[in-house]
């Protein structure tokens, strides 16, 4: 069973981020919400979300600043502003900002979830995607990994693993965040399962006796680099 799609909800307004999520909960997404741009910025590092919809107006870091450091970390993710703005000045500020999609407030939901669809889309691998990261490759379809043109075999929950590495090269990913991302249950108590995984990979990605790319941060959790 795939893991549900990641949406984000950052706005001030708690009767609207009710509402949002509430509505894409029962359309089978996963939604996390935030009450403020510093609070999104944090939710986006923890959940890896693949969508956010952002208010633009909001007291402290505003959702065009939330889009700008997005942006400048290197995030890839869909960004679909809500502003109660209607001067085109303000909406080609957002999309110039980094924004893919802007609705103005009041909206209806189905609005709303016929753009978030179409940012999805968007947003997808295309068709035969291959992830590059030095001399590591995943094609996607296949499922199928490569370093330096060896052929390496993958379980589902090591390709699954590999995936989020390479969807997010140096980045480090807390333990929470794998968890949450390749398991998508917590486990109780102090199961090592990750460190397991994380050992097998290692030793497919070095069976030649490669570099290491899959490193430990100590106290932090794992990151892919060079």
């Amino acid at each position: 069973m795939s893991e549900p799609t990641r949406i984000l909800v950052v706005d001030d307004d708690a009767k609207i981020r009710t509402v949002v999520r509430r509505g894409l909960a029962y359309e089978g997404y996963r939604v996390v919400e935030a009450a403020s741009g510093e609070e999104g910025l944090e939710k986006a590092r923890e959940h890896l979300p693949a969508l956010v919809i952002l208010d633009v107006m909001m007291p402290g870091i505003d959702g065009l600043e939330v889009t700008r450091r997005l942006r400048s970390s290197g995030d890839a993710l869909a960004i679909l502003m809500l502003t109660a703005r209607d001067e085109v000045k303000d909406r080609v500020t957002g999309l110039e900002t980094g924004a893919d999609d802007y609705l103005v407030k009041p909206f209806s939901f189905e609005e709303l979830l016929a753009r978030v669809h179409a940012l999805l889309r968007r947003k997808a691998a295309p068709s035969g995607e291959t992830l590059r990261f030095v001399d590591l490759e995943l094609d996607i379809d296949a499922r199928e990994a490569r370093r330096g043109g060896r052929a390496i075999g993958l379980t589902t929950t090591e390709f699954n693993l590999l995936l989020l590495f390479m969807r997010h090269p140096r980045k480090v990913l807390t333990r929470d965040v794998i968890m949450d991302h390749v398991w998508a249950y917590d486990f109780e108590g102090e199961s090592n399962v990750l460190e397991v995984y994380v050992r097998y990979l290692r030793s497919k990605l070095e069976g030649d006796g490669e570099p290491r790319l899959i490193h430990t941060v100590r106290g932090a959790g794992y990151v892919l680099k060079e």
